[in-house]
């Protein structure tokens, strides 16, 4: 068959291939293999450079460069290599160290050979790379897009501070916010969640077959193993796991993964609130020419960005959930079902990224219908219910929400019967005359403040 995306069984490779390709660069086969033969070529340089290992042949500045251009240059035809060798071996890192030597040996360098994965275990070398791997996205890709959302919903919370808009409690109107103010909600547990996100370092561990570094102790006893190991993984740009079995058990992976499982649940909670701001037409979304919104009813303009968003991201939540659970567990000191798992990364943040664009170009279209929400809170004068309860308490009335209650609870008040209710107290006339100007186009607290506030979580 030919290669056409509408032959892809899944919507990553086919309907949204565009969205997703670049991908590749960081979850790919070929992403894995390039980043494991990176951290095989790092540790033969630096063990290559210990005056300790005096059985390590040394390398001059430009062997230095020739090797380290093994993993620069690594090319889609090197990769398609190391798949070769690894039909024949039936193991993926063996099959990228007997690639690293055949390089070695082209280059006249036969000498360093045996000291490729040098007291290496296969987990060593994977566990770096997957960390690697998800550190690199997070800062390269994921969190650039996803603080570009939190930045355009801030916006949006200045831009419309002052708009009044009833509130719904229990699907109810409620007391008045602002549209600003209900975008800075979201904006505001955004940024906390993100903070948690860039504070976290993956980790990463290369301490050998059962993390006792026996291997390395064998070889030279006199070499500080340890220090050697932290230096090599904080080099990486890693934190330095000194604890572990055979696997590096990705507690700090796992903690991530949760963190963004948490910010997938707000912006699930995003969309699904723009979703019924615009079903109560509060929000109206820009017409694009050529549209259709139902395929038998003309008239409809769906919110179909908003509601891709919350599926894809409940996609992402399960695989999140699948593999968080997953790479925390291995069988005493080892076992392979992580690594599995592991493969699968890319699939999740996949979707992410899918929603992501699907809330930035959602987001872009809307505006507010400023008739329909002005016309609502004009419809809607008993929601000051609240306001008439405070001041009467205030005054000392006793059982003041009682009172109210009993004339308000389940009807709807226009201005003339507020202004009754109001005329009818028994309060002072500051009080009064307060309750008398207000209008739930007024009542809205400090939601202009909040929603121009600058915050930090």
């Amino acid at each position: 068959m030919p290669n056409d995306n509408l032959l892809s069984i899944t919507p990553i490779d086919g309907r949204y291939e565009s969205q997703t390709k670049f991908l590749a660069n960081y979850f790919s086969e070929f992403a894995l293999i390039k980043t494991r033969v990176e951290v095989e070529i790092e540790w033969l340089l630096l063990i290559s450079k210990n005056k300790s290992l005096k059985f390590i042949p040394e390398v001059s500045k430009t062997q230095q460069n020739k090797v380290i251009n093994i993993f620069k240059e690594f090319s889609i035809q090197d990769a398609r290599q190391v798949k070769k060798i690894e039909k024949k071996t039936n193991h993926d890192v063996k099959a990228v160290e007997l690639f690293i030597v055949g390089k070695l040996k082209k280059l006249k360098l036969k000498k360093l050979c045996e000291f490729v994965h040098f007291c290496c275990t296969s987990e060593d070398i994977n566990n770096l790379s997957y960390s690697l791997m998800l550190q690199r996205f997070l800062n390269n890709e994921f969190l650039p897009k996803a603080n570009a959302l939190e930045k355009n919903l801030n916006s949006l919370s200045k831009k419309y501070s002052k708009l009044p808009m009833l509130a719904f409690t229990h699907g109810q109107p409620a007391s008045p916010t602002s549209l600003g103010k209900e975008f800075s909600n979201f904006s505001y547990r955004m940024k906390f969640h993100l903070d948690q996100i860039k504070s976290i370092k993956q980790k990463g561990k290369f301490n050998g077959a059962s993390g006792n570094y026996n291997a390395h102790i064998i070889a030279e006893k006199k070499v500080d193993w340890e220090a050697l190991s932290k230096k090599f993984v904080t080099s990486l740009g890693l934190d330095f796991a000194s604890h572990s079995t055979q696997i590096e058990l990705k507690d700090a992976m796992a903690f991530q993964l949760a963190n963004i499982h948490n910010l997938n649940n707000v912006l699930i909670d995003f969309a699904q609130d723009i979703w019924l701001l615009i079903s109560k037409n509060y929000l109206k979304q820009n017409l694009k020419s050529g549209e259709v919104g139902s395929s038998t009813m003309p008239h409809k303009v769906n919110p179909i960005d908003f509601e891709n968003a919350e599926g894809n991201l409940s996609i992402a939540n399960g695989l999140i959930i699948a593999l968080k659970n997953k790479v925390q567990v291995s069988r005493l000191q080892r076992d392979l079902s992580d690594s599995t798992v592991l493969r699968n990364i890319g699939s999740l943040f996949a979707y992410i990224i899918i929603s992501l664009n699907s809330l930035e170009k959602g987001t872009a279209k809307i505006e507010p219908n400023k008739e329909s929400i002005l016309k609502d809170l004009d419809n809607s004068w008993e929601i000051l219910t609240e306001a008439i309860q405070t001041i009467l308490r205030k005054n000392g009335v006793e059982d003041s929400y009682t009172k109210i209650k009993s004339i308000s609870r389940g009807k709807k008040l226009d201005y003339h019967s507020y202004i009754k209710i109001i005329d009818d107290l028994k309060i002072n006339k500051a009080d009064k005359e307060l309750l008398l100007s207000l209008t739930p186009k007024k009542y809205i607290g400090l939601a202009d403040k909040l929603a121009k506030s600058s915050f930090k979580s």
